[in-house]
């Protein structure tokens, strides 16, 4: 406005612009009513159906990216709970070498990461899939060949839910908040079914919730797939990503 102080706002813009403002007095978050939002660098589209990506979560793309320091060789990557696809296309754009799978139990999300994965070059190096987890990878034949697993899983406990700031609770999808009673529920899953699909020495990164550090890291020790795992905070100090290698 300062920029353009002397210009005329039309009476069609106007209107866009109230309209915005109401749905922002209604607790929508910005950027479902622009349409976009920043990650690693990048505009990503985002509506309703999918997670609004956060800056914390580039955690996992910086960890993923110094166990890959060798850009030209041909990893593979599993990407678990795409949504957005903010991840799994973050990494395309890196690893130009890498091949990447990435599902989601929500098809409208799919949607969503397949434009993205358009918008910014990387179809082609990107399977988008529609399932559970690691349901619909049985029949592709990546048992014991996944480099890096990646994932940004729900993991709001329920008794938690309803205290979230109204942004979140009312407009972000339920399905990709909350994971169960304790909120370590789809990490347990992952941990569980992630043996079977890494190579030896292949990484296990996930973003954990706070204060579930603890429980994530006495998941993976019961697992005796996995070494110890570490732990990495973000630029806050949260204690925000868990990584475990297969042995």
């Amino acid at each position: 406005m300062l920029a353009h102080i002397q210009e005329q706002i039309g009476e069609e813009s106007n209107k866009l612009f109230m309209k915005a403002v109401g749905r922002r007095a209604g607790r929508e978050p910005l950027q479902y009513i622009v349409g976009k939002q920043e990650f690693w660098g990048l505009d990503f589209l985002v509506t309703g159906d999918v997670l609004i990506p956060r800056p914390e979560t580039e955690l996992i793309i910086e960890t993923a990216l110094t166990l890959a320091p060798n850009k030209d060789v041909r990893f593979t990557i599993l990407d678990l709970c795409t949504g957005s696809g903010c991840i799994a296309v973050s990494l395309a754009k890196e690893l130009a070498s890498a091949r990447i799978f990435a599902s989601d139990k929500s098809e409208k999300a799919l949607d969503v990461a397949r434009e993205n994965a358009r918008r910014h070059g990387t179809t082609d190096r990107i399977r988008f899939l529609e399932g559970d987890l690691f349901g619909p990878l049985e029949e592709l034949g990546l048992g014991g060949r996944v480099d890096i697993m990646v994932s940004n899983p729900p993991y709001v406990p329920l008794e938690e839910y309803s205290a979230l700031q109204p942004e979140v609770r009312d407009h972000e999808p339920r399905m990709a908040l909350l994971a169960g009673q304790s909120g370590t529920e789809v990490h347990q899953r992952i941990i569980d079914g992630a043996p079977e699909f890494l190579r030896s020495e292949g990484a296990l990164i996930m973003e954990m919730g706070m204060g579930q550090a603890e429980a994530l890291v006495h998941m993976i020790r019961e697992n005796d797939t996995f070494n110890k795992p570490d732990v990495l905070k973000d630029l806050a100090g949260i204690e925000r990503v868990i990584v475990a290698r297969k042995k």
